[in-house]
């Protein structure tokens, strides 16, 4: 259990700089709130993609590695908490269009992006 705590805490940690540095690129260059999440969230949603057909195709990624990469690093990645949230602020704001594109393109482009690194991977 220790060691698994350790390797998801690792992933997790790595996954969060990644994030928040990918997003601090990101949002001097737009001028929405929601942009950088989403693109984080979408990216996130392909790699989990990649990582969960590579390790069931190809069997060589083990459970620990799975659980480094696809629980830590992923799960610190991706921000789901934050699309909560930032929709919750559209929402209070009157944002209507806004909460509709956000939420759409999150739940759309991510299933899309995950079916895109599985597929991938089943090419290779």
């Amino acid at each position: 259990m220790i060691k698994s705590l350790i390797l998801v805490g690792t992933g997790g940690f790595i996954g969060s700089v990644l994030r928040f540095s990918i997003g601090y690129l990101i949002k001097d260059k737009v001028d929405t709130l929601f942009v950088p999440t989403l693109i984080i969230n979408l990216l996130g949603c392909f790699l989990i993609g990649l990582l969960y057909e590579i390790s069931e195709k190809y069997d060589f990624l083990s459970s620990d590695i799975r659980l480094l990469l696809i629980v830590g690093l992923c799960g610190g990645f991706t921000t789901f908490s934050t699309f909560t949230f930032e929709t919750f602020s559209l929402l209070k704001s009157g944002c209507f269009t806004e909460v509709f594109t956000y939420i759409t393109a999150s739940l759309t482009g991510g299933l899309l992006l995950l079916y895109l690194g599985i597929y991938l991977v089943k090419l290779l």
